[in-house]
C-alpha cells in the first residue's frame, strides 16, 4: 500500500462533523445514505470532475454515531487542487446537507494519512441519569439511563481497564482482525454546570441536573468496543455489578451476555490526534502493523481504527 498520493496528486486533509441521526454509519453502502457518500458525492459536484474522489477517514463510525472532530483525506490531481482549493470550502458549504459540515480543507504534510497516521482517537459517551429523562433539545445525543449513577465507582472501573489489553470481550469479532488495542484514558464526570441540562429544582436535586459524560481515548478502537465499554461501567454506576466486573469480562476475552451495547446516539468521535509532521511517515508505517501482545502469534492484517 503507497505511503502517500500518486505522481502529480496532493493529499488533502478535511475536518468535518456530523450529526449521525440519519446516517447508516461513515462507510458508503449501496442503497444507503452515509457521510462519506454525502461527502464525496458533494466533492465530485463543486469540483466538476468526473474522475473517482475517494475519502480515507481517520475513524469509522457506526450508524447513529455522530463526530465532531472526524479527519478524512483524498487525493486530488494537482491542477484540480490548485483551480478550487480558493473556494472549495465555502462551495461544499452550499452542497452538503446541514447535517455534516467540513470545517476545513488544507494540503496535508509529507506522510500525512487520516487512518494510519492517527495516534489516538478520542470518544465523548454521554448519559443523563435524570429521573424525569433527558433535555429534549439534546435527545438526539443523549442516552437515558433510569437509575441513578455513581461516578467514583465508575471511576474505580475504569481505571482497571487501561492500558495495552485484548479487547475481545468489548469487541464485535471480525474474521482476521485484531482486538488488541491500547486504552489510554478512559474517565467519567458528572456536569451540574452544563448550559443546557434540566433545571435544578424538585426532589431530585442538583446533582441530578448535569450530564454524566465518558471520554475514552485509544490508539484505536474496534467494533462497538467503546459503547460495550459504557454498557459494563453503567452496570457498576448504577449498583448492579460490583466495581471489579468489568475488569473481570476484559481477562474472560468472551462476550458477557450480562454487557449491552449502549445505543449509538449518545457516542461522539470528538478528536483525532497525530503527530509532528516529521514523525507522520514512520507512524503511517508502524500502524499497518498487526498488533499481538506478548507471547501471542502474529495473524491477520492491520486493525479496524
Amino acid at each position: 500500500m503507497p505511503d502517500g498520493p500518486a505522481d502529480g496528486a496532493v493529499r488533502v486533509r478535511l475536518d468535518l462533523a456530523y450529526d449521525g441521526t440519519d446516517f447508516s454509519g461513515w462507510a458508503r453502502q449501496p442503497g444507503r445514505r452515509t457521510v462519506q457518500g454525502e461527502v464525496e458525492d458533494a466533492l465530485r459536484t463543486v469540483l466538476r470532475t468526473g474522475l473517482p474522489v475517494e475519502l480515507t477517514v481517520a475513524g469509522r463510525t457506526d450508524a447513529g454515531v455522530h463526530a465532531r472532530g472526524q479527519v478524512a483525506h483524498v487525493d486530488l490531481p494537482a491542477e484540480l487542487w490548485e483551480a478550487h482549493r480558493e473556494n472549495l470550502r465555502r462551495r461544499l458549504a452550499g452542497r452538503l446537507p446541514a447535517d455534516v459540515r467540513v470545517w476545513s480543507l488544507t494540503e496535508a504534510p509529507h506522510g500525512f494519512d487520516a487512518r494510519f497516521a492517527a495516534v489516538w482517537r478520542r470518544y465523548a459517551y454521554r448519559v443523563a441519569d435524570h429521573p424525569g429523562g433527558v433535555d429534549p433539545l439534546r435527545r438526539g445525543h443523549v442516552l437515558w439511563h433510569d437509575r441513578p449513577l455513581d461516578v467514583d465507582a465508575m471511576n474505580e472501573a475504569a481505571a482497571l481497564l487501561l492500558g495495552e489489553h485484548d479487547f475481545a470481550a468489548y469487541c464485535k469479532k471480525r474474521e482476521g482482525a485484531t482486538t488488541v488495542r491500547t486504552l489510554l484514558e478512559l474517565g467519567w464526570e458528572r456536569t451540574p454546570a452544563d448550559p443546557h441540562a434540566a433545571p435544578a429544582t424538585g426532589p431530585a436535586g442538583p446533582a441530578a441536573t448535569g450530564l454524566v459524560v465518558a471520554t475514552v481515548r485509544a490508539d484505536a478502537f474496534c467494533h462497538n468496543m467503546v459503547r460495550a465499554l459504557v454498557g459494563a461501567m453503567l452496570l457498576v454506576g448504577d449498583g448492579r455489578r460490583p466495581v471489579g466486573f468489568p475488569g473481570e469480562v476484559l481477562t474472560g476475552r468472551v462476550r458477557n451476555s450480562a454487557v449491552n451495547v449502549v445505543r449509538p446516539h449518545g457516542l461522539t468521535l470528538e478528536e483525532v490526534g497525530y503527530p509532528a509532521d516529521g514523525l507522520l511517515m514512520e507512524r503511517n508505517r508502524t500502524a499497518r502493523r498487526m498488533r499481538t501482545l506478548p507471547g501471542a502469534a502474529p495473524a491477520g492484517p492491520a486493525p479496524r481504527v
